[in-house]
């Protein structure tokens, strides 16, 4: 587990382009790779998720796996009991 907070960093790019390479890497390798997406709306507490998914693509990550990360969002709600 890597946390971001209070480091001066690029903590969501850096992250994100991790997220890449190990994906690409596991594809190469013919390797399973699992991951946890965490929503990060509150993490800036005013930017949608939208907003965020322009970002993957102007940052350069994988389509696929921006288009992935958006249908996890479809029909999402949230419960905290």
């Amino acid at each position: 587990p890597r946390q971001r907070g209070f480091i001066c960093a690029m903590g969501c790019s850096e992250n994100l382009k991790l997220l890449q390479l190990m994906i690409k890497h596991a594809k190469r390798e013919h390797r399973e790779l699992g991951g946890v997406f965490v929503d990060i709306a509150k993490a800036f507490d005013t930017i949608c998720h939208q907003h965020n998914f322009r970002g993957l693509v102007q940052r350069g990550v994988d389509p696929h796996v921006v288009h992935l990360a958006g249908e996890m969002y479809e029909n999402f709600t949230t419960y905290i009991d």
